[in-house]
C-alpha cells in the first residue's frame, strides 16, 4: 500500500480497488502520532473529501486533546471502533459542560468496549489512555472542514495550559 501526506496531521491510502490495514500501517501511524505535535494522526482510507462514507485510522497518544465537540451542519453519526491501545469516550447531555452527569465509555479490546456510536449532534471528547492507541473511525461524509465540527464553547482551546489541565480531568475519570 502507498500513501500520500495531504497535511501536516494525515495521509491518505492511494489504492485504487481495495487496500487492507496491516500491523505495519498502524505502527508507521502511531509513530507519526508520537512525532506529531498534537499526538496523533490520521489515515485516510477513503477516496476524498466528496466520499459520502469517511472511514480512517485515528492513532492516537496520551496527551493528545481532541476538543469535545458534535456534528450539525450537516447533522452526522460517527462510529468509532478500536483496534488497539485504549481511549476514553466522554458524552455530555445536551449542552452541560458537567462531567459529573455525562456519559462514559471505555474503548479497549482487553477490558471493555469494543466499538462507540454517537448519533447526530451529541456532544463528545476522546481521551487517549494508552501508548499507539489505534481507532478506527467511520462517519458519513462528505468532509467540510470549516463546518464538520461545532466546538464546545465552554471547552479550553487548544495548546493552551487550560487544554492540558482538562484532558488529565478527563482521563481521571477512567481510572
Amino acid at each position: 500500500m502507498t500513501a500520500r501526506r495531504i497535511n501536516p496531521y494525515a495521509t491518505i491510502s492511494d489504492h485504487e480497488r481495495w487496500t487492507s490495514v496491516d500491523p505495519a500501517l498502524m505502527a508507521a501511524k502511531t509513530a507519526a502520532a508520537a512525532a506529531n505535535p498534537r499526538r496523533r494522526e490520521i489515515h485516510v482510507l477513503h477516496a476524498g473529501d466528496d466520499d459520502p462514507l469517511q472511514r480512517m485510522l485515528n492513532a492516537m497518544q496520551p496527551g493528545t486533546y481532541i476538543r469535545p465537540h458534535r456534528h450539525l451542519h450537516p447533522a452526522k453519526s460517527e462510529t468509532f471502533i478500536v483496534l488497539t491501545g485504549r481511549a476514553g469516550f466522554v458524552l455530555w447531555e445536551g449542552d452541560t459542560p458537567d462531567l459529573d452527569s455525562a456519559g462514559y465509555v471505555l474503548l479497549n479490546r482487553d477490558h471493555g468496549s469494543y466499538v462507540v456510536d454517537i448519533r447526530p449532534g451529541v456532544w463528545h471528547g476522546i481521551v487517549c489512555l494508552a501508548p499507539d492507541t489505534v481507532l478506527f473511525e467511520v462517519k458519513n461524509g462528505p468532509y467540510a472542514p470549516h463546518s464538520d465540527k461545532d466546538f464546545a464553547p465552554w471547552a479550553p482551546e487548544p495548546d493552551t495550559p487550560e487544554a492540558v489541565a482538562y484532558v488529565e480531568e478527563l482521563e481521571q475519570r477512567f481510572l
